[in-house]
């Protein structure tokens, strides 16, 4: 009697497996699987392609030609190549400290209690200018600009200041260029800073307050280093986009006055696409490739004694 009942009492509690978990597994599956198509058709594919490419020089027209290392060689003792990477990591570093400082300075102010009934609207707003087409911001920001003809410099004459020379001089042609991405970039490291300020244990901040930590002393003792791993992923993706940086100086400046804005993007289109040396552009790109994952190897190193993991 007491088998019987034991027997009775696993098959009354033996979990059923549900008809519609069986399709929800394989949705999922299906999902994972079309990411894995995307990353490998779009990104690693091209990868390969682009490495095999730079050990052979190519123009299209006739057959490739194995060269081995010189396009490399050539690459290291091309000035101005090596001019171009020098101009975007110090676009990128500055598109990226600013980036970085607008969007936890908005955040801070609109993560005010204060302020709680105007999140919804000002994380809209400055996310807004993410969602417009690059292309498209660097037209109407060229004209905007403009030396003669531009808005900025026609109310500029109205208060008695010179025309500037937005995009004619190299110094201030690349600083316009750096604020014209921090301002459609800067919504992105907003929105995530507003979330992890959100986040921040109420008990702690209320534990500062008691303690007497000021507004000033709470943020940079408590909320930054809280965050900090929210930090280190917004440096490390807008880094990284800002050393891809190819539409606004191209459309607005052509890489110039000069070389003054011309990326490693920029030098890689006009040795492949425009000059017809595809194998020479590959290593360009490829040698990016790895400075962006040398730079960002460095942010983890130094991320072991900067970021706090809770």
């Amino acid at each position: 009697m007491t088998a019987v009942t034991a027997e009775v009492r696993r098959t009354a509690v033996k979990p059923r497996s549900h008809p519609s978990s069986h399709g929800e597994t394989r949705f999922g599956f299906a999902m994972i699987g079309l990411s894995v198509l995307f990353v490998a058709v779009f990104t690693a594919i091209p990868i390969v392609a682009s490495l095999g490419l730079s050990f052979f020089s190519w123009d299209v027209i006739s057959s490739p030609e194995f060269v081995g290392l010189e396009n490399y060689r050539r690459l290291f003792t091309d000035g101005p190549v090596l001019k171009s990477f020098g101009v975007t990591l110090g676009m990128a570093l500055a598109i990226v400290v600013l980036q970085l400082t607008v969007g936890l300075g908005l955040a801070v102010l609109v993560n005010q209690r204060r302020l709680i009934w105007a999140r919804t609207v000002f994380r809209t707003a400055f996310y807004l200018p993410l969602l417009a087409s690059t292309a498209a911001v660097s037209i109407f920001m060229g004209y905007l600009f403009d030396y003669k003809f531009g808005v900025v410099n026609y109310y500029l004459g109205l208060l008695g200041i010179p025309n500037v020379p937005w995009l004619t001089n190299g110094f201030a042609a690349a600083t316009t260029i750096v604020l014209i991405a921090v301002w459609q970039q800067a919504g992105f490291t907003f929105v995530l800073f507003v979330a992890a300020l959100m986040s921040v244990p109420a008990d702690v901040l209320e534990a500062s307050q008691i303690d007497g930590a000021g507004p000033l002393r709470t943020l940079l003792r408590i909320k930054i280093p809280l965050i900090s791993p929210t930090i280190l992923f917004a440096a490390v993706v807008a880094l990284i986009n800002a050393m891809q940086l190819f539409d606004q100086p191209y459309i607005m400046t052509k890489g110039g006055p000069g070389s003054a804005t011309t990326t490693v993007t920029i030098a890689m289109y006009q040795k492949g696409f425009q000059n017809l040396q595809f194998g020479y552009g590959s290593a360009i790109a490829i040698v990016l490739l790895a400075a962006i994952l040398v730079i960002t190897g460095l942010q983890f190193l130094a991320a072991r004694k900067l970021v706090f993991y809770q």
